[in-house]
């Protein structure tokens, strides 16, 4: 009985050449409609329109396809099809899809990316963050993750596993930064708005503070919001990225039901930074100590090290007498 379900299964996720065409003619649709770059979206929607599918394939086979053909299009890594084996629901589809790959890529399976806090020597703290959780999930987690390094001499930040994620990239930045201080802002599309981001006002716990050494990694591997984090503390002058230079996302994207077994992460936002007026789109965020990734700790410890031992002599410098 399993084994006839099963193949009955995978008979129904084999789409055709007319399958296909189908699936692609409506994430035209909504490329056209939705991406944050219009011209880019009507050439990309008209690229998908003229293209001939010939040979039947799983669905997932085909969603790796498009995807491959969207980027290879526009250059841009947010850009996706997924399949879902469980139908999606023309009302509650997207939702239902975006919990699901939520769960997957920040749950607490992964401890929701933090991976590592280690105290090295001279008072050095090390944060591995994997990915960003929404706030909603894990923003406690995040924020005692923080709390666990304001003690710190220096921080390291590592983000050269870190592929993205959600708004506490904006709430750790929070813990750096003066309360208040614009960062990148989001222009949606659809809505044709911009809305303004700033460091939040209250945090729980304990700050890291504004002035102490601060270092973040980074790698090809480093994408999104981790770029976000890295391009923001640089653009605002209160961190030292090192490492190598990151993959280059900066449009910020929603889930869309294609159809039943399909879904879309289309790009419909672009972040614009307030200092730079533009972003690390398609060019990522470049290091102020590039070295190669698999160095970029070892570096950004010596850099620590002789910034503490600066800050300490200073301490301890002259006075002159009352």
């Amino acid at each position: 009985m399993s084994l006839m379900l099963g193949l009955a299964v995978l008979a129904a996720s084999i789409l055709t050449p007319a399958d296909q065409q189908q699936v692609a003619a409506k994430a035209a649709v909504l490329i056209e409609q939705r991406y944050v770059d219009p011209d880019t979206g009507k050439r990309t929607a008209s690229m998908l329109r003229r293209t001939r599918w010939s040979q039947a394939m799983p669905g997932p086979d085909f969603a790796s396809k498009l995807t491959e053909l969207l980027r290879k299009e526009t250059g841009d890594g947010h850009l996706a099809v997924d399949f879902s084996d469980k139908p999606l629901d023309a009302q509650s589809g997207e939702a239902a899809f975006a919990a699901e790959e939520i769960e997957r890529y920040y749950g607490a399976h992964l401890n929701h990316g933090v991976e590592k806090i280690e105290r090295l020597d001279g008072n050095i703290m090390l944060l591995d963050l994997r990915v960003f959780p929404p706030p909603a999930m894990a923003g406690d987690v995040i924020a005692a993750a923080m709390t666990l390094v304001a003690q710190g001499e220096a921080l390291i930040i590592d983000l050269r596993r870190n592929g993205g994620g959600m708004e506490t990239a904006n709430l750790v930045v929070s813990y750096l930064l003066p309360p208040g201080t614009p960062l990148s802002a989001v222009y949606d599309r659809p809505t044709n708005r911009t809305t303004p981001v700033t460091t939040a006002a209250w945090v729980a716990g304990r700050r890291f503070g504004h002035d102490k050494p601060l270092y973040i990694l980074t790698s090809k591997r480093t994408f999104s919001a981790a770029e976000a984090v890295a391009y923001d503390l640089q653009a605002a002058k209160r961190a030292v990225i090192v490492g190598e230079v990151t993959g280059g996302g900066a449009n910020p994207f929603e889930y869309r039901r294609i159809d039943s077994h399909f879904a879309l992460s289309l790009p419909e936002q672009r972040s614009v930074n307030p200092i730079t007026r533009t972003n690390w789109q398609g060019v990522g965020v470049k290091p102020d100590a590039p070295v190669a990734a698999d160095r970029a700790l070892e570096t950004a410890l010596g850099l620590a090290k002789a910034a503490i031992k600066g800050r300490s002599k200073a301490a301890s410098g002259p006075r002159s007498l009352p």
